[in-house]
C-alpha cells in the first residue's frame, strides 16, 4: 500500500474555496482503480493549512492517477496554495497482533 501525506499552506480566508474547487477532483481521484482512499481536509487547529491524504493498492495505481494529472486538462483554480508538501510511503501492511492470554486460563491457574 502507497500512502501519501501533504499539506497545503493558502489564504485562510480562502480555504473553503480551496477545498471546495477541488471537490470533482477529489471524487474523480476516489473512481480510479486502486484508490483507497483521497481527501483534502481543513486542519482544525492551523487556519491556513489543508491537509492531503490518501490510499493507493499499489505504487502502478499511484503512478496512473499521477500521470492522469500531469497529462490530463489543468485545473483552473482561484484559490491557490502559498506553499505545499507532500511525502509518498510504502506501507507494509500486516495484520493485527493477537492479543496473548486474554480471556484464557493458564494451566495450573485456579482463579
Amino acid at each position: 500500500m502507497i500512502i501519501v501525506g501533504g499539506t497545503f499552506e493558502v489564504d485562510p480566508e480562502q480555504r473553503d474555496q480551496f477545498l471546495t474547487e477541488r471537490l470533482d477532483a477529489m471524487r474523480a481521484s476516489r473512481a480510479e482503480k486502486g484508490c483507497l482512499q483521497y481527501a483534502f481536509s481543513a486542519d482544525p487547529v492551523e487556519a491556513d493549512r489543508v491537509l492531503l491524504f490518501e490510499r493507493w493498492e499499489t505504487q502502478a495505481d499511484l503512478d496512473a492517477h499521477l500521470n492522469r494529472l500531469r497529462t490530463g486538462e489543468p485545473a483552473q483554480h482561484a484559490a491557490v496554495a502559498r506553499k505545499a508538501s507532500v511525502v509518498f510511503y510504502d506501507a507494509e501492511v500486516q495484520p493485527p497482533a493477537q492479543p496473548q492470554g486474554h480471556g484464557t486460563a493458564m494451566a495450573g491457574d485456579e482463579s
